[in-house]
């Protein structure tokens, strides 16, 4: 017992000095890293990194998203949510690396989920970023009528039954779930006649969907349906603001592929209104308690011919 008690002691006073060694070399590093950090060079550097591979800012640019995210909401947007995109200059939006994967992340990762609330580049102009819901994905059917939203999901239809059984739609003979989404933030606009508004982009060809005639969903319009059809292709998402009726979405420019999804919206650190008074109420406030709490819920309509 004496023995291994004095070997023990024997052998820590011959490594102490290595240790305190390495303690001494930890410290030294720690030491020029934080000098660097305090530095103009390391303090651009260290938030360029933050910028390119975890958090952005963002602004909410139009009312699409009402009642939800409000126009004047800036926003901190978590840009490893799905993988971590690949890396480009803010404002002009120049990518600092090439695309290795081909699918416009660094670090590929699960796609969205249905309901998230996404932040991504436009299909139409990749330099611009847009704000929506995620209401579908590869593999959904998409259908809707006037303002309503019917999806099936690839999931098949035990799996809609068992998790939206009180929304269930049997059309032609096919389950679909009627409106999944039931967030608070969620509205239709009574003013506003949707067949006209998908009628009138369907002339310009300004419309993804493609026209189709369901049995109980009324008479046949100009476009040759009563109602719009959409199949997700894998590995993209269906995109819809919840401003439903005044939202410019997957429904008029089709579906988002991975390689343009940035991440999704995390926390309000500042918002005002058109008027620029502050909105205090909704400041350091998390995006999903945005959209949870009625009490930050604002009912704000947008222009009847309004497309944002």
């Amino acid at each position: 017992m004496i023995f291994s008690t004095v070997t023990v002691l024997m052998l820590h006073l011959s490594l102490s000095p290595k240790v305190r060694q390495n303690e001494r070399q930890t410290m030294q590093k720690l030491k020029k890293l934080r000098t660097f950090s305090e530095s103009w060079t390391g303090t651009i550097i260290i938030v360029l990194l933050v910028i390119f591979f975890f958090i952005q800012a963002f602004t909410i640019p139009s009312g699409s998203m009402k009642n939800t995210l409000l126009v004047g909401d800036f926003l901190f947007v978590k840009k490893f949510s799905y993988g971590i995109p690949t890396p480009h200059i803010p404002w002009i939006e120049v990518p600092v690396l090439p695309d290795f994967n081909k699918d416009g992340h660094l670090i590929s990762g699960e796609g969205p989920k249905r309901g998230d609330i996404v932040v991504f580049r436009s299909p139409q102009n990749t330099k611009v970023h847009f704000v929506k819901r995620c209401v579908a994905k590869g593999g959904d059917e998409v259908l809707v009528s006037g303002a309503t939203l019917f999806v099936r999901m690839s999931e098949g239809d035990e799996y809609m039954r068992a998790n939206f059984a009180d929304k269930i739609a049997l059309i032609e003979g096919r389950t679909f779930v009627k409106e999944p989404y039931s967030q608070k933030g969620i509205h239709n606009d009574e003013r506003v006649d949707m067949e006209r508004v998908y009628l009138e982009q369907l002339i310009n060809d300004n419309f993804a969907m493609q026209p189709v005639f369901v049995k109980g969903f009324g008479d046949i319009s100009a476009s040759g349906g009563n109602a719009y059809y959409f199949k997700v292709p894998e590995n993209e998402y269906f995109m819809m603001g919840d401003n439903r009726d005044h939202s410019s979405d997957s429904r008029y420019w089709g579906s988002v592929p991975y390689k343009l999804i940035v991440g999704t919206p995390w926390f309000s650190y500042f918002s005002w209104d058109e008027k620029f008074n502050i909105r205090w109420e909704r400041i350091g406030r998390l995006v999903q308690t945005l959209q949870d709490d009625e009490s930050l819920i604002h009912e704000d309509l947008s222009e009847i011919g309004a497309l944002e």
